[in-house]
C-alpha cells in the first residue's frame, strides 16, 4: 500500500484508533479529530470497557489484580497476569483518549473504595512498585485526583544511574528499561495533564529528562556494560503494549516528549528507529506479535500474525516524526 492507502486503511477503525490517525497522520483539523475522539465513550472498545466498571468505581473489584485472583491458586503460577482490574482498565481508557469527564466521580469513588493489594494502601497514594505508581500517577492526573505527593515519590526513588527499578524494594541499585520507560511515561503524562502545575515541577521534569538520558545513553536498546541487546523483547512488538519495553514504545514516547519539550529527535535513538522501520511490512503495515498472556475483558486488536492497526499507527507516526528532521 502507498502511504495514503495505509492512512485510509487506518481510518477505517475503532474511534480509539481513528482519532489519533486523523490528528497525527491525516492532518485533520481539531474539530474533526476531537469529534471522533468523543465517540470513544459511546462506541467500540471504549464503550465496552466502560460497561465493565463496577458501581464502586473499580473494575473487576480490585486495584491491580481482580478481586477473584487467588495468589496461591493455579492462575498465579501461570505466565503473565490478569489485565482486568482497575489499573489496567484505566490505562486502556486513557490511552484510547476517553474524556475523563465521562468517568464522573470515579476518582472520588476510587479514593473511598479502592485499596492496593500491597499492605492495603489507599489508591491515590500509590504503593512501592515503580510501574504501578507510574500508572497511578498518570491515571490520577487524568481523573483529577490529588497525586501531587505521589509525583514526589519518584524523586525519592530515582536510582543513581538515572532510572528506576521496581525491584528497588529488594535492594536492586541498577535501573530497569521496563521500569524507567513506565516512569518517564507517567511523569510526562502528569506534566501534560497538570500543565506542569506542581510545586516541584522543575525537579519532576529534570527527573524525567534524566530517566530519558539513562535510556539514550544505552541507545535505547543495549546494555551499557557490554553493548549487548538488553533483551529480545526490545525488538518485539505487540498490542496492547501493557508494561513491556520495546523499541516501538520508547520511540513513540520520545516523539510525544519532543512535542511537549519542543526538542528535535536525539540521534542516539537512530538504531531503535531502524528496528521499528525494519519491522514494517512491504505494504506499510506492522504485524501483531506475541502478546503477554493473561485474562482480559475482550480482544482489542487482531490475532498474532495479522496486520495490526494499533502497531501501524504507532510505527507510522514514529517514522514520520523521525524522517521529518
Amino acid at each position: 500500500m502507498s502511504d495514503d492507502a495505509v492512512v485510509e486503511w487506518l481510518l477505517d477503525s475503532d474511534p480509539a484508533v481513528r482519532w489519533q490517525v486523523e490528528r497525527d497522520l491525516a492532518g485533520a483539523p481539531p474539530s474533526v479529530w476531537q469529534q471522533t475522539r468523543a465517540r470513544v465513550a459511546t462506541e467500540g472498545v471504549g464503550a465496552a470497557m466502560l460497561a465493565h466498571q463496577d458501581p464502586d468505581g473499580q473494575w473487576a473489584g480490585g486495584a491491580y489484580f481482580p478481586a477473584d485472583f487467588d495468589f496461591d491458586g493455579p492462575e498465579a503460577d501461570e505466565p503473565g497476569r490478569p489485565y482486568t482490574a482497575t489499573t489496567w482498565s484505566l490505562n486502556a481508557l486513557r490511552d484510547w483518549g476517553l474524556d475523563a469527564a465521562v468517568l464522573g466521580d470515579t476518582a472520588a469513588r476510587l479514593a473511598t473504595n479502592s485499596r492496593w493489594e500491597y499492605e492495603d494502601l489507599p489508591c491515590w497514594s500509590g504503593e512501592v512498585d515503580c510501574c504501578i505508581n507510574a500508572f497511578t500517577l498518570a491515571n490520577g492526573a487524568w481523573l483529577g485526583a490529588d497525586v501531587g505527593q505521589l509525583a514526589e515519590w519518584f524523586l525519592d526513588h530515582q536510582l543513581d544511574d538515572g532510572g528506576w527499578n521496581c525491584e528497588w524494594i529488594e535492594g536492586s541499585t541498577v535501573s530497569s528499561f521496563h521500569s524507567t520507560l513506565n516512569v518517564i511515561e507517567g511523569l510526562l503524562q502528569h506534566e501534560q495533564l497538570t500543565s506542569g502545575n506542581h510545586p516541584r515541577a522543575a525537579e519532576l521534569r529534570a527527573a524525567r529528562l534524566r530517566g530519558t538520558e539513562y535510556l539514550l545513553e544505552r541507545r535505547l536498546l543495549f546494555r551499557k556494560h557490554d553493548g549487548e541487546l538488553v533483551g529480545p523483547w526490545a525488538s518485539r512488538f505487540a498490542y496492547p503494549l501493557r508494561w513491556i519495553y520495546s523499541a516501538l514504545r520508547v520511540t513513540d514516547h520520545l516523539r510525544a516528549a519532543a512535542l511537549q519539550d519542543g526538542t528535535a529527535p536525539d540521534p542516539r535513538a537512530a538504531e531503535a528507529v531502524e528496528v521499528v522501520r525494519a519491522a514494517r511490512n512491504d505494504d506499510g503495515t506492522w504485524t501483531q506479535g506475541t502478546r503477554p498472556p493473561g485474562r482480559q475483558w475482550f480482544e482489542v486488536d487482531v490475532p498474532e500474525g495479522e496486520p495490526s492497526k494499533w502497531l501501524t499507527l504507532y510505527g507510522t507516526r514514529v517514522l514520520r516524526w523521525w524522517d521529518a528532521t
